[in-house]
């Protein structure tokens, strides 16, 4: 009867998929097992996407299945990277399915850096695909039929799935063939292709004729629904592919109802209604008849055509001759009912039975999410910690400094050097001494200034190209159709200036670190001394021997082991809280795969109180204790302080030992917050390096995408018309007959044969009116005297003569100016005798000559223009 309608596939710019997850995959996963299988992954990915989009496929269940595993894989790798303008960005351009362009401009195409963009254009190839296929389909037999129904019903829901997604995935305005009209139109058209094969089905079974009427008239709905909203759609008209589908949809939708008709005019035969039975098969024959004389070319209706009009005859003789009954009109028929037996596929993923992630053990972004804030809130809190214990533990070195313990009571002779003392230039030694916080100070300068120059690079990078953005979206205006740069840098420019404000606050605190230093550097020199001249350097004074067994001696000795204790117990409580590590994946995971979301901050505050929790106690204990054994210490050494003899020199020799216990703990706190300071500059040049990497990938991705626009722009530019047509001038067209020829504006000339600063020529004098008199005394002339004609040459029919004592209406010559040799014609009236435009081409008084022709005049025969006696020339003033 016809053949089934199929949608054409859209085509797709060929993209290597692997480079930018790789880099992803290289950049989130520190494993190297872990990233060469993620990499091997990406490779096949985008050798799947090569298969399905990159050769034209076989209208094949096995082409469609190649479609599907891409489609859900595209959907499998969406919640594991973070694909857009500013992260991984991979610009996916497709082809408009229904818009074949013009010769010099080529197809309308889109190119955006969204995943969701390639997921939808996939779908709308995997529905046209198995719209083909089911087309192909042999429908003589159950299979075919049963194939054709599942692809028909497939692609219905394919469409009805763009339609419901493709707004919210792309957030910008798509090509017309993935438009919410267009995939509903093709969703319906699906839907009703559908029907009509479960309609051929329950032909072919002959089941009862009222099921197949109510199956026709369903059919004949779905129809004339998809019919409806072809016509009420701007855009669809407009291309080729719909031009040839409306008269289809409406054949289609008059077949349908004819087929219902017929097949309800059987069940009123059954039924004893012979009258019914005539006006539904008039009805049908009708409805064919329509088909037959509009839409024969698209559609062949003859067998059925001929099937109603036997059995309308066959009716309409019985009827004639036994029943007699009485034949209702069309508006009195009962409604025929409808009966649906297919719907809309829903798009429920994995589509394909052979899906394979390639991606399983990649975790999902909305994961890494997760565990990266669960690994800033653990950060977070070890940190807070183990600065509350060496804040502690510098207070008490403090307090200890300033009271001279445990010196105090180790200076036994007076003229020699404590023994904590020596302990702690021993260490100083050990450690490199002065020069070790020399080479330390020498070397941030270079660090911080190498980190400066990479965040400075990448800025520049983002400047350039938004710079050039912005002079391009001035030129063309509302043609630069994409993201605005500077609004597409605004979370790298923020993190930026992150980075700015984190070196601005490293280089107040290497200034702080060095000031101190400056001021500690010739007590912390001191003690890298030889003992002898560490000695010499100490005032000496009288001995204390008489408090060296005294009570006070020992309870400080004891109160400051204590304080040791606590001190070691604290490095040891430092290193294990350091030590501890969880993976938080699997609970995350565990998480969202029940739940489909994560509440990442219940879930992390549980588990690090869970894992925290007691070494968080054992923190505040031992701030608690040394608290405790400071203020005992406090109170000891008063008492110490009232026993112990006074003078200056023992008080200068006190001061100096004080000197040189608070230079040992500056001296170990500079050093640390040094070694500190250069391992925190070379954690940010690999972060600020890694910054840089994006900031180029997004400049690279964003010139790539500008060449594409700019081509394109170029080839829409090409497609413009260069300039305004020319009207066509009015003595080109002739006036009805017995009318007077309306006078017209001057026609308008194209843009280039205008000149704003030349004058216009003056209005013309009408030409001279020939009476009479002139004719009898040019009779009388001379033989070798030229003569004007005695009547001016008749108008050609059609055309009305011009009034007599009027100047008839003058021609208008065509826009163009004129050139050299031809000069622009004279405006004043020459001599009857000289002017040869006053004669027609073959009345002159003396033959032409072949070899010369008069200026301005074509070596040809050329009519006279009707209703004028001679023509004329428009004057343009020579410059």
């Amino acid at each position: 009867m016809t053949n089934f309608i199929s949608v054409q596939l859209k085509k797709a710019s060929e993209v290597d998929l692997a480079k930018p997850l790789c880099k992803f995959i290289q950049q989130s996963y520190p494993g190297a097992e872990a990233q060469a299988e993620h990499c091997r992954a990406a490779e096949e990915l985008s050798r799947l996407r090569k298969s399905a989009l990159g050769r034209p496929l076989d209208k094949h269940e096995s082409a469609l299945e190649t479609l599907l595993r891409y489609y859900d894989q595209l959907c499998s790798i969406e919640p594991k990277f973070p694909f857009s303008e500013n992260q991984v960005c991979v610009t996916f351009t497709w082809k408009d399915a229904f818009d074949k362009g013009s010769l010099f401009g080529g197809s309308a195409k889109l190119a955006l850096a969204s995943l969701g963009y390639e997921k939808t254009c996939v779908l709308f190839n995997c529905g046209a695909l198995a719209s083909q296929i089911a087309a192909e389909q042999n429908l003589d037999n159950d299979e075919g039929l049963k194939a054709a129904a599942k692809h028909y019903q497939f692609a219905s829901g394919a469409f009805q799935h763009i339609k419901d997604t493709v707004l919210s995935a792309l957030n910008r305005e798509p090509t017309v063939d993935i438009s919410p009209d267009t995939v509903g139109t093709l969703s319906l058209i699906m839907l009703a292709q559908a029907q009509e094969v479960f309609f051929l089905k329950a032909t072919r079974d002959k089941m009862k004729d009222g099921i197949i009427a109510k199956l026709a008239n369903q059919a004949a709905d779905y129809y004339g629904d998809a019919y409806k909203q072809c016509q009420y759609k701007d855009t669809l008209p407009k291309y080729f592919y719909f031009q040839e589908v409306f008269p289809v949809l409406a054949a289609k939708h008059c077949i349908m109802q004819a087929n219902a008709e017929y097949h309800q005019s059987i069940l009123a035969k059954q039924q004893k209604k012979f009258g019914e039975e005539i006006g539904r098969l008039q009805h049908a024959a009708d409805l064919v008849k329509t088909v037959a004389s509009r839409y024969d070319e698209y559609i062949n209706v003859k067998d059925l055509v001929d099937k109603i009009n036997r059995a309308l005859a066959a009716a309409k003789k019985d009827n004639d001759f036994i029943y007699h009954d009485r034949v209702p009109d069309l508006k009195d028929l009962e409604s025929i009912g409808k009966a649906s037996l297919v719907k809309s596929t829903p798009v429920v993923v994995p589509l394909s039975q052979k899906f394979t992630d390639l991606f399983e053990k990649m975790v999902p972004l909305q994961v890494q999410q997760s565990v990266s804030v669960y690994n800033q809130r653990k950060a977070d809190l070890v940190n807070r910690s183990i600065a509350q214990m060496r804040e502690a533990t510098n207070l008490a070195n403090g307090v200890l400094a300033s009271l001279n313990l445990p010196a105090a009571i180790e200076d036994v002779s007076g003229d020699t050097v404590p023994q904590s003392i020596l302990n702690k230039s021993k260490s100083v030694i050990e450690q490199g001494g002065i020069q070790t916080v020399d080479q330390l100070i020498k070397d941030l300068p270079e660090l911080l200034q190498r980190n400066k120059e990479i965040l400075d690079e990448s800025l520049r990078l983002l400047d350039e190209e938004e710079t050039t953005d912005n002079d391009l979206r001035t030129k063309f205006k509302e043609r630069w159709q994409r993201t605005p740069s500077n609004e597409l840098y605004k979370p790298l420019r923020a993190e930026g200036a992150n980075y700015h404000n984190i070196l601005n606050k490293a280089m107040q605190a290497d200034g702080q670190v060095k000031e101190r230093y400056q001021t500690h550097r010739d007590t912390i020199a001191l003690l890298c001394k030889p003992e002898a001249e560490l000695n010499a350097a100490i005032p000496s004074a009288n001995p204390a021997k008489t408090l060296q067994g005294s009570e006070v001696v020992n309870v400080l000795r004891t109160l400051l082991a204590n304080l040791d204790e606590v001190k070691k117990e604290r490095e040891q409580l430092e290193n294990d809280l350091k030590s501890v590590n969880f993976d938080m994946t699997s609970k995350f995971l565990t998480a969202l795969a029940q739940d489909g979301a994560i509440n990442e901050e219940a879930i992390s505050v549980t588990e690090l109180d869970r894992i925290y929790g007691s070494y968080t106690q054992k923190v505040q204990e031992s701030l608690k204790k040394q608290e405790e054994l400071l203020k005992n210490i406090q109170n000891a050494h008063q008492d110490f302080s009232k026993m112990k003899q006074s003078n200056n020199e023992s008080n200068l020799r006190e001061e100096v030992l004080k000197n040189l216990a608070v230079a040992n703990d500056n001296f170990v706190e500079l050093v640390a917050n040094l070694k500190e300071g250069t391992k925190f500059y070379n954690e940010l040049t690999e972060l600020l390096l890694k910054f840089q990497n994006k900031c180029s990938d997004i400049v690279f991705a964003r010139k790539t995408e500008r060449d594409e626009l700019l081509k394109d722009l170029q080839q829409s530019i090409a497609r413009e018309p260069s300039a305004p047509s020319i009207p066509l001038p009015t003595y080109q067209t002739t006036p009805a007959a017995g009318s007077k020829p309306a006078a017209s504006p001057t026609p308008t000339p194209a843009p280039r044969t205008m000149v704003g600063t030349k004058p216009q020529p003056p209005a013309r004098p009408p030409p001279p009116v020939i009476s009479a008199a002139s004719s009898s005394s040019s009779a009388l002339a001379p033989s070798g005297t030229a003569a004007a004609p005695a009547a001016a040459p008749a108008p050609t029919p059609g055309a009305s003569a011009p009034a007599a004592g009027t100047a008839p209406s003058q021609a208008q010559g065509p826009p163009y100016p004129t050139y050299p040799p031809y000069p622009g014609y004279c405006q004043m009236p020459m001599p009857m005798g000289y002017n040869p435009y006053m004669y027609g081409q073959y009345n002159l008084p003396y033959a032409p000559s072949p070899v010369y022709q008069n200026p301005g005049q074509p070596p040809y025969p050329q009519p006279q223009q009707p209703g004028y006696p001679f023509p004329q020339q428009p004057y343009y003033h020579q410059q």
